[in-house]
């Protein structure tokens, strides 16, 4: 069958811009998971630069109130942990599972240097660069390129959204980005990707741009339908709340009890830029994040794998710790992260909460780098070389 040029750009375009999968290799190999432990790892990103102070309140701070006299979470409304510190009322989830030793929170996690831009520090977050370098590579696709090889991964790092992350990008692999299993099956086995990568089975083996975006349609269909299959083995029997996060989740969910090998899963939520209406914003995603993990966690721990799985949340910065005049936050620096499962080594709070008397200019200083957390979650949870995927040696937590 002879393509035409229009068409071949067409389907380069497709299989390319929507798939995103460059390196997966033939479904014929069946790998164990990256993870040499069986450890999973889900990464929930919080958009937008969550206000980490109206997430963990410090209920008995009165520079907080005074700060945020309209804004600040009172104490008797707030879901108390300690003397000190309590949660945004609508995390009730998060606090059954503070209270059973599934929780713990990490406060004044940030970078030198700080960056207030949205996009800047996002990316600084999914490189684990500098604040002053620029890296192509994510954190999770370098672990991909690490932990490869040149072996077979199937299907090591899922983001469930309709476009990957940089986190997930490697300089030889990268993840894979669905929305739903049987949407991306269905997809991929449509004529149109079907039918050129058949006339292109002679040039798979070429290096050269042909052959290049033959393998990737040959992998593309291998690795759609692995990933079908393995999340009809045992779907989720449980109910999820009909939100994007709860449907989400509940994939996850499907793809972990159908025992695909994939190690990470990631995640988004937002958006969190509250300049204006922080308190309803807030709430909203609040409850939805809150259903969503109660549901998740409620699910794997009857189906007993609550202790194979590590939830981690983060958002690219926190807000100042003055309101502003418009019931919302600008943007911070320093936040809290949560980490949630049934394998906790260190529970509850893992350190103080934010000092709001020693300020950087009104925004809060990090004591905790982020890249330590990566190096934890990479060598402690995950089983890899932390130096070699964040090209420098982290000390790492003693949480996992």
């Amino acid at each position: 069958m002879l393509i035409k040029r229009r068409s071949f750009l067409k389907t380069a375009s497709l299989a390319t811009a929507s798939l995103w999968v460059p390196r997966f290799l033939q479904a014929h190999s069946r790998p164990g998971a990256l993870a040499p432990n069986g450890k999973i790892l889900v990464v929930i990103q919080f958009s937008g630069g969550n206000d980490g102070l109206n997430t963990v309140i410090p209920v008995r701070n009165d520079v907080y109130y005074r700060e945020r006299p309209r804004l600040g979470i009172k104490a008797p409304d707030a879901l108390r942990l300690t003397d000190e510190a309590a949660l945004n009322p609508a995390l009730g989830a998060f606090k059954s599972l503070y209270d059973a030793g599934d929780l713990a929170v990490l406060h004044n996690v940030g970078y030198p240097n700080p960056d207030r831009s949205h996009f800047r520090s996002m990316d600084i977050w999914h490189t684990a660069s500098p604040a002053d370098e620029y890296w192509p590579t994510g954190w999770l696709g370098r672990y991909l390129d690490a932990q490869c090889g040149d072996a077979a991964c199937q299907s090591p790092v899922l983001e469930i959204d309709d476009t990957l992350s940089l986190a997930l990008k490697g300089a030889q692999r990268k993840g894979l980005a669905l929305q739903e299993p049987k949407q991306l099956y269905e997809s991929a086995r449509s004529p149109y990707f079907t039918d050129y990568a058949a006339a292109g089975a002679d040039h798979i083996h070429e290096d050269s741009p042909v052959g290049y975006l033959y393998k990737t349609m040959a992998e593309t269909l291998a690795s759609a339908e692995y990933i079908f299959e393995k999340s009809r083995v045992k779907p989720s029997p449980a109910t999820y709340p009909n939100t994007g996060l709860g449907k989400h989740l509940k994939t996850v969910a499907s793809l972990i009890l159908g025992d695909a090998d994939t190690s990470v899963y990631y995640v988004s939520l937002g958006s969190f830029d509250t300049h204006i209406n922080q308190a309803a914003q807030q709430k909203r995603l609040f409850t939805e994040l809150n259903d969503a993990l109660a549901a998740f966690s409620a699910d794997l721990k009857s189906q007993g794998r609550w202790n194979d799985v590590l939830v981690a949340t983060f958002s690219e910065f926190g807000r100042r710790v003055a309101q502003n005049a418009s019931g919302g936050t600008d943007h911070g620096t320093a936040n809290q992260m949560f980490f949630l499962g049934g394998s906790l080594k260190e529970k509850g709070l893992l350190n103080p909460l934010p000092n709001l008397t020693d300020l950087d200019q009104g925004d809060l200083k990090f004591t905790v780098d982020f890249r330590q957390v990566y190096a934890t979650l990479l060598e402690r949870w995950l089983g890899a070389d932390s130096e070699q995927i964040l090209a420098q040696r982290f000390e790492t937590l003693r949480f996992v």
